[in-house]
């Protein structure tokens, strides 16, 4: 009686499936000018994935944005109309029975809650998805893409099973399972887009998996910051950050003082101070794959050479992000006590953070890559802000890193502290390293996402 339940429960479901199907197949013509767009994760924080929907818009297409909405995306994206975001719901709090069992009804829950709302969905003539996440998002929009006439295009910034290696080890079943089901559904996208030409090459040669390169580009927003708009910054961060308050008062009643910066409130114009302190940025996402102690050894190293009495300012160093590993970081930096370092982890406003990377002295950059074959975007907006960046080697780096030309390249915590005397020696001066690597950067005539986009991903959406 039971299984006759259950095969009836089945056909119906079929049947219903079968139905939509249908229904979505003669709206089809609708679909045209119609793309979804799929992040298992929070649209806020997938710049990459926004500048796609962003691009599609600007070329007619209305775009449905299916993300967790846990931080603010760029205003750019919220004011346009042909941009509609839709939220998904996390399934939070669950905490009975072994962590296998809840990630499973995790994945289950997931899969069924993302297939409803893409069959409920007007048909778009693309699906774009971001991996990772993939479990279960390439499936699902595989088969919704089968039912609906859509095509899929999956956007691969890393490999969700690496990711899931750096917690559980890379043998463990799980990741295992986590390969095989990437590989397999991975292949059966219309077209896949990757972040390197390392990347590329590894889905070819291990994956059989066709892909083309779009790098990383800086969106338009991303430049240097003019100095009365880094005045008007500072002096917003400093109402929450001690470390952009001045820390001694204006040298006149009208004048406005940040710990950077003086403004003349009559006249509006705006100075560096002098002596003021350099401005170190990092950006993370708090993950096993950033070793935020490089850094911490570093600055340490850094105090002990100004205690020493070598030549190097103050310094104030800006971690900016949110993720999982903050908390034990933020304890470690708590436990310190610089005297010539101030460290803050704030986190920003979308349109505040390119402001911010357009006003600091230098980047730093900690991501590891947990396959070796992605790049970080951080660094590709610093060199857009046109910021001179320090970033930690691995496989495929010197695909965007130049050593000695638009930034330097360090191994560990002993060689980032003696990169960081180096440039910051006599700073700021003019005839230094750190402003050559400034000067290199804007001359280079980087080519913006928007522009990449038109000549890179466009077509293969036409051709389609």
């Amino acid at each position: 009686m039971a299984a006759s339940s259950v095969a009836l429960l089945a056909l119906c479901l079929l049947l219903l499936l079968l139905l939509l199907s249908g229904w979505k197949h003669r709206r089809r013509g609708r679909a045209a000018q119609h793309v979804v767009i799929v992040v298992l994760g929070d649209v806020g924080r997938s710049p990459r994935m926004q500048y796609h929907a962003l691009s599609l818009a600007r070329r007619g297409f209305a775009v449905s944005f299916l993300g967790f909405c846990n931080s603010k995306p760029h205003d750019e994206l919220l004011q346009n109309d042909r941009i509609q975001i839709v939220k998904l719901m996390e399934l939070q709090g669950l905490t009975v029975g072994p962590p296998v069992l809840r990630y499973g009804v995790k994945v289950v829950f997931q899969a069924v809650y993302l297939l409803w709302k893409l069959l409920w969905r007007e048909p778009a003539a693309y699906i774009f998805l971001q991996n990772p996440p993939g479990l279960p998002s390439i499936a699902v929009c595989w088969f919704v893409g089968c039912l609906c006439g859509s095509k899929l295009v999956i956007d691969w910034h890393n490999y969700g099973y690496s990711i899931m290696g750096l917690v559980h080890g890379p043998k463990h079943p799980l990741v295992l399972l986590a390969k095989w089901y990437e590989r397999f559904f991975g292949r059966l996208s219309h077209l896949n887009l990757c972040v390197t030409k390392a990347m590329r090459e590894d889905l070819a040669e291990n994956w059989h998996i066709k892909a083309v390169t779009v790098y990383d580009k800086p969106a338009s927003f991303f430049k240097e910051t003019p100095l009365d708009l880094q005045h008007e910054l500072f002096m917003k961060l400093g109402r929450t950050y001690s470390p952009f308050r001045a820390c001694s008062e204006p040298s006149g009643p009208a004048m406005e003082r940040s710990a950077f910066t003086e403004r003349d409130t009559r006249s509006g114009e705006v100075t560096r101070l002098c002596g003021r302190p350099a401005l170190l940025v990092s950006s993370t996402s708090w993950t096993e794959d950033e070793d935020f102690s490089i850094l911490l050894a570093a600055l340490e190293k850094f105090e002990q050479q100004a205690f020493d009495g070598d030549s190097l300012p103050s310094l104030v160093c800006v971690i900016t992000g949110k993720g999982p590993l903050k908390e034990h970081y933020s304890r470690l930096l708590d436990q310190k006590h610089f005297q010539h370092i101030q460290v803050c982890t704030p986190w920003l406003e979308a349109e505040d953070y390119p402001l911010l990377l357009g006003s600091a002295d230098l980047g730093v950059c900690l991501h590891t890559s947990s396959s070796g074959l992605d790049l970080p975007m951080k660094v590709v907006d610093m060199f857009g802000c046109c910021l001179p960046v320090c970033a930690v080697n691995f496989k495929c780096l010197h695909e965007l890193v130049k050593h000695g030309e638009n930034g330097l390249v360090f191994e560990d915590a002993e060689a980032l502290a003696a990169q960081l005397q180096m440039l910051f020696s006599k700073f700021p001066d003019p005839a230094g390293k750190l402003n050559q690597f400034r000067k290199n950067l804007q001359e280079s005539e980087q080519l913006r996402w928007d522009e990449s986009w038109q000549r890179t991903v466009c077509p293969l959406v036409m051709d389609m």
